[in-house]
């Protein structure tokens, strides 16, 4: 009898060999002592062969006497829960669900071993027989009939046993990027129908993407994609493209333009580029903006982003998930940067945590062309507001300032903030209206900041203020502090004007100046706690496409 093309929804049940009596026959057998069928049925469950009409007769039979399956019978329940179901044909898939959903209803003991079978397919190991496009729907459907059940929601709330099985079971980040992108695609789509553990879930997968991120230093990353590219060009590959693997992604969603030659990067590109659909059909219906969610998930993003992103040191491209997510909405960035602005100026907040808080807003100012140019001012009137009433304080101790990062971080953070911000955004101050944004720029009185005893300029990166010194050589024909008197402008070029101290700085200035970033050790370090750590662009891995254009 041929069964390759039989429909087992239309069809009646194709006759299966089998032993032994039915499952209430055997399980009674069971209770008396007699368990010769009992060993026989597990035996049958656990062919690999096992036909489709077969496990569909098994599972009806045993929705038949759900009540009796106690814990008693937990080695049997485990051997119908390694019956190979996934990829197997609607009608398996379909009873399978009904089974889980009333043996969890009926059996709560086994809720636990029914989520982690569940989870287990979130991997591609255990998906060689099913297509992309039905594991992701079955396992939605199974979730949905097992959380909703009237039982399991009536006796207790399954997020506290799920989410543990969720961060278990989260792959190793050494894992192929296919394995990651699986799992936390999977993952996310669990808080599309179990809201109440999208925290949860968005901090785990942040944190996998924070290990990967501080991983892999920069340059090694560079360097491994400046050889591939080189070998591209080196080679003839006529097969190129045979085995795209991605068209079935839509184009209007975030995605990756190809995979990166640094393991690494690859798995972190990857789980940025889930992260990013993520946030995009999150916060959109039918391709509008719909702002109650977007404000929801952005609370989320935020309360990760403080717990898990702004304390981690060298993180580099992680924050640009928030970053992404602030740009669907100039009111959300505006909040972002409050929040920021709230964290560097108290006091009671640990230095480390302030001096990251400055990085990031001077990244997010710089950086964010969707900003507008009198949020970027009014940032910057609070930033050196603050460094002023600073600069006040230790002028009116008495006491002689010195240059001490362990004792004025936040201080050099916040001015390198202010530093990096001209240097991205001075043409948009000045492109309308060059006298009003020249007498802006006089307002601020850098030339106090950068003349006072604690000597900003030394502490902040070589890189920022060397493009700093730039922009003052380029403007200096009309820039408020060359009106100064001739003293004072030769003291404060002494200052900001550095001497180039590798072959090509000038070179570097110049394709700044050119409206160019510069491709060279880096332009700033914003990172947490790190003076060091550089950032090129928001062209880098893992960074939103468009350069942070909104949507």
């Amino acid at each position: 009898m041929e069964l390759d093309h039989r429909d087992f929804l239309n069809s009646p049940p194709v006759k299966t060999v089998r032993f032994g009596g039915t499952v209430v026959e055997t399980l009674a057998k069971h209770k008396l002592g007699d368990s010769r069928d009992y060993e026989l049925l597990k035996h049958q469950l656990a062919d690999p062969e096992i036909k489709d009409a077969q496990i569909i007769n098994w599972l009806q039979e045993f929705r038949s006497c759900v009540t009796q399956l106690t814990k008693d019978h937990e080695q049997l329940i485990y051997t119908i829960l390694r019956v190979p179901w996934v990829g197997r044909s609607p009608a398996v898939v379909e009873e399978y669900m009904v089974f889980l959903s009333n043996l969890v209803s009926a059996q709560t003991v086994y809720l636990c071993a029914c989520l982690k079978m569940v989870v287990s397919h979130f991997t591609p190991m255990y998906i060689s027989k099913c297509s992309p496009s039905m594991q992701p729907c079955a396992l939605h459907h199974i979730f949905t009939h097992m959380v909703c059940s009237d039982g399991l929601c009536s006796s207790f709330s399954t997020s506290r046993f799920l989410m543990p099985i969720l961060t278990d079971n989260f792959p190793f980040v050494q894992k192929s990027s296919t394995t990651l992108e699986c799992y936390a695609h999977n993952l996310l789509r669990v808080t599309m129908y179990i809201p109440s553990l999208r925290r949860d879930v968005l901090e785990v997968i942040i944190g996998k993407m924070l290990k990967l991120d501080v991983s892999a230093a920069r340059s090694d990353i560079e360097e491994a994609e400046e050889n591939a590219a080189l070998s591209q060009r080196a080679e003839v590959r006529p097969e190129e493209g045979l085995f795209d693997m991605d068209e079935d992604m839509s184009a209007d969603v975030p995605c990756r333009a190809a995979v990166m030659a640094h393991p690494v990067a690859d798995r972190l590109d990857t789980l940025m580029a889930v992260m990013m659909a993520y946030i995009k059909d999150a916060c959109h219906v039918d391709g509008s903006l719909h702002v109650e969610r977007t404000k929801d998930l952005y609370r989320d993003v935020l309360n990760v982003f403080d717990k898990l992103i702004l304390p981690t040191h060298a993180s580099a491209h992680v924050q640009y998930t928030l970053f992404y997510l602030c740009s669907f909405r100039v009111a959300l960035a505006e909040a972002f940067l409050d929040h920021l602005w709230k964290i560097l100026q108290s006091p009671s907040q640990p230095a480390v945590l302030r001096q990251a808080a400055a990085g990031y807003l001077g990244s997010f100012l710089a950086r964010a062309k969707f900003i507008p140019v009198l949020t970027v001012r009014a940032c910057l009137d609070l930033l050196l507001s603050w460094i002023h009433c600073y600069i006040d304080s230790q002028d009116s101790s008495g006491r002689q300032a010195c240059c001490d990062i362990s004792l004025h971080g936040p201080f050099y953070t916040a001015c390198q903030a202010v530093f990096y911000t001209l240097i991205f955004r001075h043409r948009a101050m000045l492109e309308n209206n060059m006298k009003k944004g020249l007498e802006y720029l006089q307002s601020l009185n850098l030339e106090r900041v950068v003349m006072c005893q604690l000597n900003p300029l030394k502490v902040c990166l070589p890189s920022v203020t060397s493009m700093f010194a730039a922009i003052t050589r380029y403007v200096q024909t009309d820039h408020v502090w060359w009106k100064k008197t001739p003293q004072s402008r030769c003291s404060l070029a002494s200052k900001v004007v550095m001497k180039p101290d590798k072959k090509g700085s000038r070179e570097d200035e110049d394709d700044f100046l050119c409206g160019e970033t510069p491709q060279t050790e880096g332009i700033v370090g914003m990172t947490p706690s790190s003076y060091d750590s550089s950032l090129h662009s928001p062209s880098c891995v893992g960074s939103p496409p468009l350069t942070f254009q909104r949507p």
